[in-house]
């Protein structure tokens, strides 16, 4: 193995710029895990000389907050501040904000945050539509050539001394693959770039310093981590988190994503496992378990968490570190076939039983004769004393020795001085990789090396699907919930996830297909596809349920289970009318008696159908109405896990929220009739949130202006 070079930014931009003679083709993770000092480096070399030929692969490139006018900045620009402070930005991303990206350099993003480049067309033509398991072929497709990242680095000398830690998803997959490139004679280079601040993540994700060609492990590597600070939780968001908490079985696996509705799900689980008779009442009251009680029995729960989940999912985000703490997420798999067997199968728990070996051979597929791998693979799990060896065809205890036969029952039972006293190692989640608030980064970091462990990071190769070692992953993933966000969904069941009707790409697939196709693999695997009834466009409120669309993410042959904040429609291996009949069930009323005609029209339906009356009171109304007593208890707050926004944040971001939304087409007559009730002197009560807004004495008529807009923002959100 080669010595990977020691480096710093520059150093190792020469370096990059020499071995590919000025034509760099560069790929580097989504989301965290940019090094972004020498992407930076690197972009500015290429824009300031047009000989060099840059090309970037990447997804999810992070920005902070921007504003588009005073009144925003003054909201935003302290708030980005303290929140991001010290965070670098990524230059080309601003460059392309501004228009400005030199030609010379190209930008191929194969996920966007969700319609951040719907009105910037080099996006959407360097769009690279892939699948994330397939993100790493697609771009040695296009000729990448470098691949790039921050990592952890451990604190003690070890073998396997770095972490992928954030982005293990694509890394481990191209680091082997350009070792192998490497071993062929081609042209590849691997850097990482430390960053200190990067809690060390185990699995897949550990890494030895010859994974690597460069390592920059200097100051330039330590800053601040970008955080992605929690979103408020709506009404619909509770009601969707609360449907889909129902369909979630005890002992069984969980797949969420980040947001507020990931955190409602999160939420509804604690409230079902830690508050749960208040979690029944909201059941009943809303109508969720008399509308959907026997679906409910069939795939769900109402009951606590004995067993615990398992966390499989591409993204470890801060919903499942709440609901580890809360005694949710504590359900444990190992790396071993027929060890997890047997726990399915209830023979194994905590402890290793006296006749575990007998137990193992009685497995069908079970070779009685234990070689080296089998038996390493049964001691990482505790079956086998941590201090035994195996050599020479031999389980070796000090100095005993012993057969490794165990279809001898005699050998068998001499072994059994050998077994060890519990399981180890298993872990309670993995993950491919994270992005969360900065307090998400804190806990991990201050976790013990044990309990971290139990959190291992893995390649999308391996999170993402059962290929590669089917058997261990559906025993480790049983009662499989994959819950996953849509845009729009059909009445004929296709979902509407990552583009428009006239090609604009708004996110991308991401790992989107991967979690249907398990969900339908698994044998008792499920799909929760999470959809909002209904969304704010141009002034008008229009539906997110249509009878059809030109665009289709993932084909209604794979439906399942769609979820809007009205209820649950279970339309797998449903016909036409009946998955019509269902998907009109959780629209909102406002749009069903349309939707139920153009249903008609096309003989989708009978003729003479007529959608139940209980259904009928689908209204963001009745909603407010389930929730209001609850929430005047303390349940269901806006920011359930906490928020960077201070208190008085939180009503302005909301208040400029109703602002901006009433401010289009529609509603002068209500916008006039608050303006001409405003105080001429601000009322003791806003104070503070002028004082925020650097507003409380206005300086000139701008300023006045500006007060006078605050005060009828709150004036319509109602908190003045």
């Amino acid at each position: 193995m080669a010595t990977p070079l020691y480096l710093n930014v520059d150093q190792c931009v020469d370096h990059i710029l020499s071995e590919f003679n000025n034509e760099v083709k560069i790929g580097m993770p989504l989301g965290l895990g940019k090094p972004v000092p020498l992407i930076n480096a690197l972009y500015r070399r290429a824009r300031e000389n047009p000989e060099i030929s840059l090309t970037i692969f990447t997804a999810l490139s992070l920005e902070k907050p921007a504003w588009s006018n005073d009144l925003e900045r003054r909201f935003l620009e302290p708030f980005v501040a303290r929140v991001w402070g010290g965070v670098p930005d990524l230059e080309f991303m601003m460059d392309i904000r501004k228009g400005e990206l030199p030609a010379n350099v190209r930008v191929h993003e194969l996920f966007f945050k969700a319609g951040a480049y719907r009105n910037t067309p080099s996006m959407q033509q360097n769009h690279i539509n892939s699948n994330y398991t397939h993100t790493v072929r697609d771009c040695e497709t296009n000729g990448n050539a470098v691949f790039a990242q921050i990592v952890a680095k451990a604190k003690d000398h070890r073998e396997r001394c770095y972490s992928a830690s954030c982005n293990a998803d694509t890394a481990t997959e191209t680091i082997r693959e350009f070792a192998a490139a490497q071993a062929r004679g081609v042209k590849k280079l691997r850097i990482a770039m430390v960053n200190p601040q990067l809690p060390f993540m185990y699995g897949e994700a550990e890494l030895r310093p010859d994974d690597y060609d460069i390592i920059i492990d200097t100051a330039e590597g330590d800053y601040p981590l970008f955080s992605t600070p929690r979103l408020p939780v709506s009404d619909p968001d509770y009601m969707i988190g609360l449907h889909v908490s129902s369909l979630i079985r005890d002992g069984g696996t969980l797949q969420i994503g980040i947001g507020a509705l990931g955190d409602a799900i999160a939420y509804a689980l604690d409230m079902r496992h830690n508050r749960n008779e208040t979690y029944l009442e909201l059941l009943r009251d809303s109508g969720i378990a008399a509308g959907h009680g026997a679906l409910i029995s069939q795939v769900g729960g109402t009951g606590s968490f004995e067993k615990g989940l398992y966390g499989s999912t591409e993204m470890l985000v801060d919903g499942f570190l709440q609901l580890y703490k809360k005694g949710v997420i504590k359900r444990k798999v190992y790396h071993n076939t027929w060890v997890q067997r047997l726990i399915n199968a209830g023979v194994v728990q905590d402890k290793i039983p006296a006749d575990m070996l007998d137990r193992l051979v009685a497995e069908e597929d079970f070779h009685p004769w234990l070689l080296k791998r089998e038996f390493e693979s049964l001691q990482a799990c505790g079956v086998f004393r941590d201090d035994l060896g195996y050599e020479k065809d031999h389980i070796v205890d000090g100095d005993k020795r012993y057969s490794p036969n165990l279809a001898d029952a005699a050998n068998r039972k001499k072994l059994a001085a050998c077994l060890g006293g519990k399981l180890r190692n298993g872990v309670c989640l993995t993950g491919g990789f994270f992005i969360g608030p900065r307090d998400f980064y804190e806990t991990l970091r201050e976790m013990s090396e044990k309990e971290r462990q139990q959190f291992e990071m893995t390649g999308v190769e391996v999170a993402n699907q059962l290929y590669g070692d089917e058997g261990l992953r559906a025993l480790q993933r049983r009662d499989g919930r994959f819950c996953n966000t849509g845009m729009k969904a059909t009445l004929l069941g296709h979902i509407v996830s990552d583009g428009l009707d006239d090609g604009s790409i708004v996110s991308g697939v991401g790992g989107q297909y991967n979690f249907v196709a398990m969900a339908h693999a698994l044998a008792d695997g499920r799909l929760v596809m999470m959809v909002k009834s209904t969304r704010h466009e141009g002034g008008r409120t229009l539906s997110n349920i249509v009878y059809n669309y030109p665009h289709v993410t993932i084909p209604r042959h794979l439906r399942d289970i769609v979820v809007t904040e009205y209820g649950i429609a279970d339309i797998r291996g449903k016909c036409d009318k009946d998955i019509i009949k269902a998907m009109l069930n959780i629209a909102d009323s406002r749009f069903q008696a349309e939707l139920l005609a153009e249903a008609k029209r096309h003989g989708k339906i009978e003729a003479d159908y007529e959608i139940p009356d209980r259904y009928l009171n689908n209204t963001p109304q009745h909603i407010a109405g389930v929730l209001q007593g609850f929430k005047a208890q303390g349940h269901c707050p806006p920011f359930p896990f906490g928020s960077e926004f201070s208190r008085v944040e939180m009503v302005l971001a909301h208040a400029l929220k109703v602002l901006k939304a009433k401010s289009a087409k529609g509603n002068e007559a209500e916008m006039g009739k608050a303006m001409k009730g405003l105080p001429d002197a601000p009322p003791e009560n806003a104070l503070p949130f002028l004082e925020r807004m650097e507003l409380s004495n206005p300086a000139n008529s701008a300023e006045t202006q500006m007060q006078k807009t605050v005060l009828l923002a709150m004036r319509l959100a109602g908190v003045m």
